[in-house]
């Protein structure tokens, strides 16, 4: 059983769903991390499909709509 690490931040819970939608889509379990001190949410996924989650989230979204990948 792997770890869970952090793949992007979210500004808001709506931009988060829409980031998790996109790894549901590609096969990607993730969930949410309310990031309260930075008013944030951290999306989550396995640690052995990171490099994957990443993949996906770049293929569909453009460069300016993720706020930070770690």
């Amino acid at each position: 059983m792997t770890g869970q690490v952090q793949v992007a931040i979210a500004g808001d819970i709506a931009e988060a769903e829409e980031i998790q939608e996109i790894l549901r889509n590609a096969g990607i379990e993730s969930a949410l991390e309310d990031e309260a001190e930075a008013d944030a949410v951290a999306i989550l996924v396995p640690e052995d499909a990171l490099e994957a989650a990443q993949d996906a989230i770049e293929a569909l979204t453009e460069p300016d709509d993720i706020i930070s990948e770690p």
